[in-house]
């Protein structure tokens, strides 16, 4: 939470702003309003050949678990780019974005991640990111299930993909997860 101004430096203060209808940290001396706003994730269900691609983590939280490529989006990116950033940074892998997949909103969290699916259009076999340790391409029985990160996000959108391929159709869909622990298996 921030306790300073980032305008003029003074100590900020919880208060209701003229309008608003909860509290914000207020700058008693300028006015600016600090607002705590969700942050944005977005990340990249890498296909290829009907296969998924995954990255193992290298890194903490869930280190040595399966994942998506996925991270934070930064300032100036859409969601597209960044996806197609992470997909480049943790698998080395170049794709394609197929555009808009899943959207998984965490309130407890302060999270919304956003999900593209993305065609793989080539990548280093074996070489990862310095995130991740490996990356495999799997078919659907390959996916090492027991072993995937974040499973309250990843197991469903996997589950969810090759359902959407055996009726030929992949609508966006949005999700919101309430009551789970953060990094929930």
């Amino acid at each position: 939470m921030t306790r300073f101004c980032s305008q003029c430096g003074t100590s900020l203060l919880k208060k209701i702003p003229r309008g608003d209808d909860r509290e914000r940290q207020t700058c008693p001396a300028c006015g600016h309003i600090h607002y705590d706003n969700p942050r944005l994730v977005a990340g990249c269900l890498i296909t290829h050949k009907g296969k998924v691609q995954l990255v193992r983590r290298a890194i903490d939280p869930e280190r040595g678990r399966w994942t998506l490529p996925a991270g934070y989006m930064e300032t100036g990116e859409t969601v597209e780019q960044a996806a197609v950033r992470e997909a480049w940074e943790e698998a080395r892998a170049r794709v394609i974005s197929q555009g808009l997949y899943m959207v998984y909103c965490l309130p407890q969290f302060n999270e919304v991640y956003m999900i593209i699916r993305g065609e793989l259009t080539g990548f280093h076999v074996g070489d990862a990111g310095f995130e991740s340790s490996n990356v495999g391409l799997f078919e659907e029985t390959e996916i090492p299930w027991d072993e995937l990160a974040f499973s309250a996000l990843v197991t469903p959108a996997l589950q969810t993909l090759y359902a959407d391929r055996r009726k030929g159709c992949y609508p966006v869909r949005s999700v919101e997860l309430s009551g789970l622990a953060k990094y929930e298996n």
